[in-house]
């Protein structure tokens, strides 16, 4: 095992209890990327969640950007455009695995049978 300073762990642990400290702290960490792309924050929060999808990320990935990208001006069609837009280079397994994750994201209930 790695040894873990007592700072990063003191701020895993803020962030894991939702300390609105730490967790501002990683939102200006977010804003301060953003900008050095050049792209507008819509746009930027689109693309994160396209490399959700590519990298087949963990379901609490898609809470945190989906909910970013709505703050940021995306709408749940321009989310479902990115799962469409990316579906030819990722495959389908990846957009059908990303479609659940969207969903609970979004609010929305999964069926039963749906996962």
């Amino acid at each position: 095992m790695s040894a873990v300073t007592p700072d990063t762990e003191s701020t895993l642990r803020a962030i894991a209890i939702g300390d609105v400290d730490a967790i501002a702290a990683a939102v200006d960490l977010r804003e301060a990327q953003q900008e050095r792309t050049g792209l507008d924050p819509r746009t930027f929060a689109l693309v994160k969640i396209a490399a959700l999808i590519a990298l087949d990320a963990p379901p609490a990935s898609y809470a945190w950007q989906v909910a970013n990208a709505l703050n940021d001006g995306a709408t749940p069609e321009d989310i479902l455009g990115t799962l469409r837009a990316v579906a030819p280079q990722v495959g389908g397994p990846r957009v059908i695995a990303a479609a659940p994750e969207v969903m609970v994201a979004l609010g929305l209930a999964l069926d039963a049978e749906e996962g």
